[in-house]
């Protein structure tokens, strides 16, 4: 085979065969093509499309390029959860805990925050000592004990997937819905779970603005998932406010931590309950959603959930001390409120600006390299909907110094929109595939 073949089939409209893709990505991988050959294909692609049995090889070719984790010997149930990315978004950090308290077993797997979303890893790194790069075997070994662990993502895992994408941010091809979904579903079907349930975002805050892309993303997704023998369902949540109240590391840890417990975020929880009744329903360990959803307040309620957190932490190196005692996690030295300029109702909070001034503040990453302070961000007292008055805070900023201070401050007013009739509160769940 000649990639030159590739590009102009693909450029022409054609379908790629199977052995074209296998052949291509394993020679991409293994360094024998170059980027400039493989830029052609991924524009040729874009603007061309893929059919689904095109997908589906693309995403298979791109999970087996490396490492394929075998979870058969944990005798349980495994789950994995993805999540496309938001502001405030700790969902993972409720769930997980959360699910296993209810005997499944949660394998998960997770990156580090770029941009204006963050990443679990970084906000579980809040916690002192608490340790996400393990071994593959430390990972397995916490499962069969825990029935709980996280860990990052490996270089050995999609490393196909690791190359394409490093090339697509860079040569204008990562919006085509065939080259999202194969490269979120390729890490997953590679991280050995028997079932995934995916969180697509939809919003300003989220990478897919509208409701219409969400949903075919999510459709793909799961498709992708069934066809790879996976027990695979979605929900589509709204992103055009952060989620939750926090934004920024500890203090997303700290309301984690507080949901868990029973108080805490009313959004956070619906949407772990819901994504939870999901897990147990796939898993065989409810019936039904209704009986689903009894079982994780239970879980809450009881203390059960929370316990199995600090299990959880303990048992990846992190002090337990601050999960019991929230004061113990990092604290930024200047903690200030940003006052509403007028009376009214809440009508607009850009979520993308909101994680724009975390990243100001030292909260996110512009590039990956870039290193993080885990204590900045901010604490959203308004959202949409929600009425002030003036002079009441919007929201308080934790900043390390009063030069970023000011400029998110900047950005925060400028994120709001104000209204004097009372907007209705957006609807958290979107849509559930399932």
């Amino acid at each position: 085979m000649r990639m030159y073949d590739l590009i102009v089939k693909k450029r022409n409209g054609e379908a790629l065969t199977k052995e074209e893709i296998y052949w291509f990505i394993e020679k991409y991988t293994a360094g024998e093509i170059p980027d400039y050959q493989v830029s052609a294909l991924m524009m040729a692609i874009y603007f061309r499309g893929m059919d689904n049995r095109e997908t589906l090889d693309l995403t298979m070719a791109m999970t087996y390029s490396g490492d394929v984790m075998d979870l058969s010997e944990i005798n349980a149930v495994k789950v994995d959860k993805h999540s496309t990315g938001g502001v405030g978004d700790k969902t993972s950090l409720m769930l997980a805990p959360l699910v296993s308290s209810c005997g499944v077993c949660m394998a998960k797997m997770s990156g580090r925050g770029l941009g204006h979303t963050g990443g679990t890893i970084d906000k579980l790194e809040a916690i002192p000592g608490f340790n996400t790069q393990i071994e593959t075997e430390v990972f397995k070994e916490l499962l069969e004990k825990n029935g709980i662990a996280l860990m990052g993502q490996t270089l050995r895992l999609a490393p196909a997937d690791k190359k394409l994408y490093a090339l697509r941010d860079v040569t204008g091809t990562v919006e085509n819905m065939s080259l999202i979904a194969s490269s979120i579903m390729s890490k997953k079907l590679a991280a050995g779970a028997d079932i995934i349930v995916l969180d697509v975002k939809t919003g300003s805050g989220a990478f897919m603005k509208e409701y219409k892309d969400s949903l075919e993303l999510a459709t793909i997704m799961r498709w992708l998932g069934n066809n790879a023998g996976r027990k695979v369902a979605a929900v589509i949540s709204d992103m055009n406010q952060p989620l939750g109240s926090a934004v920024g590391n500890a203090l997303e840890v700290k309301e984690a931590i507080e949901t868990l417990k029973g108080g805490g975020s009313e959004q956070l929880r619906e949407l772990c309950i819901t994504l939870g009744s999901l897990i147990l329903t796939l898993a065989g360990k409810a019936a039904n959603e209704d009986e689903a959803k009894k079982l994780l307040d239970e879980a809450i309620e009881s203390g059960r959930a929370f316990e199995k957190f600090k299990d959880f932490v303990r048992a990846q190196g992190g002090d337990v001390r601050a999960v019991e005692d929230t004061s113990l996690l990092p604290l930024a030295p200047i903690i200030e409120p940003v006052a509403s300029p007028v009376s009214g109702y809440v009508s607009l909070l850009k979520c993308d600006e909101v994680g724009m001034c975390s990243l100001v503040l030292g909260g996110g990453r512009a590039k990956k390299e870039d290193d993080i302070d885990l204590s900045v961000g901010l604490m959203i007292e308004k959202k949409i909907s929600d009425r002030v008055e003036k002079g009441e805070p919007l929201a308080y900023i934790h900043a390390a110094d009063k030069e970023r201070l000011e400029e998110a401050r900047e950005r925060l007013l400028a994120a709001y929109g104000f209204s004097d009739v009372q907007p209705e509160k957006p609807v958290l769940i979107k849509e559930i595939l399932n």
